[in-house]
């Protein structure tokens, strides 16, 4: 008799554990079973501010020629120095030097020379300082002026965006509230967002070529304007169709 009571609890014990095992299996099933992805509606709205630059940005060289690369490199060396001398009078104008270069020239029937050159560069945020200091190293210090460009600076593009970004933000939820209801939804929430900036910067006004400032009567020098855009695009998930 006890024997057979074993052998019965023993096959209830089995069949408890079997049915177990299906119902975990199956509950991973279910688990497993793709659900179903909310319809979505893809939108994208952009703001655009248009701001005043407010950064100058020149580049100018001195060069010189001569038999002799030491006595090339001299007065090179020379001109440049007094040019950074001389910009120490302008404390809001930022100078620096850049591209020194050494290249020998021959030429058939001519001695053979070496040409020194190195560019200067100028960052100013105040116009009529820099202005009057690109006309005292071109005419005082003979540097010629490569280039020139305006933009605005990091902290004019930062506070830009941040205006248009949140501009941008209520143009994509509006458009994506407007797609919702075009499309017979009552409700939706945001989805993947993505927002992307541009404009800010740096672009030429003039050429080498047309580029002569007078010390005696310095141009009046207009920076222009430049756009800073930002654009909103993502996916508007939707719910509760009417």
């Amino acid at each position: 008799m006890n024997l057979r009571r074993k052998i019965v609890n023993d096959l209830r014990a089995t069949l408890v554990a079997a049915v177990g095992i299906i119902a975990l299996t199956s509950s991973l099933a279910l688990a497993q079973l793709p659900q179903t992805a909310s319809p979505s509606v893809s939108v994208s709205a952009s703001a655009t501010a248009t701001v005043t630059n407010d950064r100058l940005q020149a580049w100018l060289r001195t060069e010189a020629e001569n038999v002799s690369p030491a006595a090339a490199a001299a007065q090179v060396n020379a001109a440049s120095a007094k040019a950074i001398a001389d910009a120490k009078a302008f404390p809001g104008v930022k100078v620096a030097t850049i591209g020194y270069s050494t290249q020998q020239i021959a030429e058939k029937g001519k001695p053979t020379r070496w040409r020194v050159s190195q560019t200067i560069t100028v960052d100013a945020t105040d116009f009529t300082a820099a202005a009057t200091l690109l006309s005292k190293l071109q005419d005082e210090n003979g540097l010629q002026l490569s280039n020139m460009s305006f933009s605005i600076s990091d902290k004019a593009r930062r506070d830009a965006e941040d205006s248009v970004t949140q501009q941008a933000i209520k143009a994509w939820q509006a458009r994506a509230e407007q797609a919702a209801k075009s499309l017979g939804f009552v409700a939706w929430r945001v989805g993947h967002i993505n927002v992307q900036t541009s404009g800010g910067q740096a672009y030429p006004v003039m050429r080498a070529q047309a580029m002569t400032l007078s010390a005696a009567a310095p141009v009046a020098i207009e920076g222009g304007t430049t756009d800073v855009t930002v654009t909103v695009s993502g996916d508007a998930l939707l719910d509760k169709l009417r």
